[in-house]
């Protein structure tokens, strides 16, 4: 009952400051993501992570970090998203995060090369509520091609097997395959949905985000529909959104990085406009705080003008994001 309430609470806080033009906020986020691992596997080359491109550190998240998280929000939470920019089933304490997690349904977000035999015993019996895992080709050429420093056989052979115990488990746990569109896999978007539900899992395409200006040609899909961008006439590709002064997620469900600091959403990916350090302040103090009303304001009034909203999807119609 307590997190319907503050959800409803989070949601009306939403609505009066669209009204009033101004940030309101009661009560605390109705979900999170956190950054529990900020290292990677793999190469992805339009990754700040994977490319070598990030500005912030990387790290893993200190499992008493975690639970003082969950003491101030836990009662709070509808979910928990265990990813952001790094590879979560990387951390060596992984599933520790999950356990202290019970009671929340989890959501786990994996390039999929971690779906060992055991490991997937070990989530079967977790409270993961949602897998999504990352499967960008049918070949070992396609997959590659952004995947870099990843195995397409290993993945594939991962998904089969989580599919397969999950089913034998008549599990709630919902296993979601997940397709990153862009030139060089178009042609096999078939395939891998032909894949997805023989498996017994649900299909989910996802549009390219470019953070490369010279990406663009590279990586943008030759179907209009699967674009989040369009060029414009002086040839600069430009998102596909009129960035309305709004933004739910500011009001229902921020990120907080490896190391603890609190951030306003999943698209500032360097970590630009850090809000607190829940390893320095209690949550609520960050989460009602001045950087974080000013931020709100801020989006509120000129959204178009922080430069992490320029690659926002929220809001975006007319393409699958």
């Amino acid at each position: 009952m307590v997190r319907i309430i503050n959800l409803t609470g989070g949601l009306i806080s939403y609505l009066t400051s669209l009204l009033v033009h101004r940030a309101v906020v009661y009560g605390m986020p109705a979900a999170l993501n956190v950054e529990i691992s900020g290292k990677c596997n793999l190469r992805c080359p339009e990754c700040l992570t994977g490319s070598g491109q990030s500005k912030r550190p990387s790290g893993f998240m200190e499992v008493e970090l975690y639970k003082k998280i969950l003491s101030e929000l836990k009662s709070y939470l509808l979910n928990v998203n265990l990813y952001f920019q790094g590879e979560p089933m990387l951390h060596p304490d992984f599933f520790k995060f999950v356990s202290l997690s019970r009671g929340i349904r989890l959501t786990l977000s994996t390039n999929g090369h971690y779906l060992t035999d055991e490991n997937i015993s070990r989530i079967i019996e977790s409270d993961i509520r949602e897998i999504i895992v990352s499967l960008d080709g049918y070949d070992r050429q396609t997959y590659s091609a952004y995947r870099r420093g990843g195995d397409f056989e290993k993945v594939r052979e991962g998904i089969l097997k989580l599919a397969a115990a999950l089913k034998e488990k008549d599990s709630r746990t919902k296993l979601v395959v997940q397709f990153l569109v862009n030139r060089h896999n178009e042609q096999q978007i078939q395939e891998v949905r032909n894949f997805a539900v023989g498996a017994g899992a649900r299909f989910h395409l996802k549009s390219m985000q470019i953070i490369n200006p010279k990406g663009f040609e590279e990586w943008l899909p030759s179907h209009e529909k699967f674009r989040r961008y369009f060029k414009d006439d002086n040839g600069d590709y430009k998102l596909k959104s009129r960035l309305k002064n709004r933004c739910f997620r500011l009001w229902l469900s921020p990120v907080i990085a490896w190391n603890g600091d609190v951030l306003p959403c999943c698209f500032d990916k360097n970590a630009e406009f850090v809000l607190g350090n829940i390893g320095e302040s209690s949550f609520r103090e960050i989460w009602h705080g001045e950087r974080n009303r000013a931020f709100r304001e801020k989006v509120l009034h000129n959204r178009a003008g922080i430069d992490i909203c320029r690659n926002c999807t929220t809001g975006l119609r007319g393409v699958i994001i």
